[in-house]
């Protein structure tokens, strides 16, 4: 529950400077792309702070975020307020998550930041041919006019999202993700909520500070899967690779043996959804059962065994997308 409350939290927040309503624009014919865009910088142009929800079949997580952008510096700060004590802060792509119990910090870059970043790394719009946006009306939520909008798939290859959108700014304040009979798996929005709050900006950088942590930098390379030897016999409609990591094999903790191999991590993207496969050595000790997996929520995973590799595919789709990239996946002849 924590993990896809703080990923939620990263990518669904923000709000744009814009006074023009979304409504006044947005209709039935609506570009599915200038909307995404326009959502997605959003979620980077503006200050704020609130309480997020994330409710799901597995449970309910929520959390306190503070968020300020000052030029081109984007500042957050994410505390959890439910499950293991937990903190995010970023400054632009470089993140901090800090655990106070172990006074552990894990530092890292993360490239994709804000909802639907795929978007801005391509100018391809062929998200139309996977996607259509619908306007569903108007509703008030944590005290504001949000207009509904419904980002509904074409084919039964990944999810639709039904949005909430703020109306004068643009903010996404509600978000739940529907399967493929438009059941709602997952839902995530804001409880409480304030639009332009005055935030003390050199509290929240100091917030950041790593003093007193025992400071992890895991070490995840770039790569390219025909480097390392894979490719897909067939590509799943509507995902392209986005990026290809591998991981050195990480010590086991002390007073065990089971050292976690090297592994990695191709990922692929639609525009909206993200799948990632993760490749390792088989390992009869460590890998069980194969086949799939509910995480919780609109997470899915699928475990195959190739040879003597063992394949995990997550993503937020349908198992049939997961088992597509498992099956079409081999080693290069």
């Amino acid at each position: 529950m924590q993990v896809w409350l703080t990923s939620l939290l990263l990518v669904v927040c923000g709000l744009t400077a814009q006074g023009q309503s979304w409504a006044q624009t947005a209709t039935n014919d609506t570009p599915l792309a200038a909307w995404l865009l326009r959502v997605h910088q959003a979620a980077r142009q503006s200050v704020y702070t609130g309480t997020f929800v994330v409710s799901s079949s597995a449970g309910m997580a929520s959390a306190r975020i503070w968020h300020v952008c000052d030029g081109t510096q984007q500042l957050e700060r994410v505390e959890s307020l439910s499950g293991v004590p937990r903190a995010i802060f970023r400054h632009n792509d470089q993140v901090v998550t800090f655990f106070p119990q172990t006074r552990i910090a894990v530092a890292e870059v993360r490239e994709s930041l804000g909802l639907f970043s795929d978007l801005l790394k391509s100018s391809d719009s062929s998200i139309g041919d996977f996607y259509q946006l619908k306007t569903l009306g108007a509703e008030r939520i944590a005290g504001f006019e949000a207009e509904i909008f419904l980002l509904q798939p074409k084919d039964v290859m990944r999810y639709g999202y039904r949005v909430w959108s703020e109306k004068k700014t643009g903010l996404i304040i509600q978000l739940q993700t529907l399967d493929v009979q438009g059941r709602v798996l997952e839902q995530s929005a804001f409880s409480e909520l304030q639009l332009g709050a005055v935030v003390n900006v050199p509290k929240l950088y100091r917030s950041g500070n790593t003093d007193g942590y025992r400071v992890v930098r895991p070490d995840l390379q770039k790569t390219t899967a025909d480097a390392q030897g894979w490719m897909l016999q067939k590509p799943v409609d509507g995902f392209k690779p986005m990026g290809c990591y591998q991981r050195p094999p990480i010590a086991p903790p002390q007073g065990t043996q089971n050292i976690v191999p090297n592994t990695m991590q191709w990922v692929f993207s639609d525009g909206v959804a993200t799948v990632s496969l993760f490749v390792e050595a088989y390992d009869v000790r460590r890998h069980a059962r194969e086949g799939a997996s509910d995480m919780g929520g609109a997470t899915r995973t699928l475990a195959r065994r190739i040879d003597g590799w063992w394949v995990t595919a997550v993503g937020e789709v349908p198992v049939a997308t997961l088992s597509a990239f498992a099956l079409a996946l081999e080693r290069k002849k």
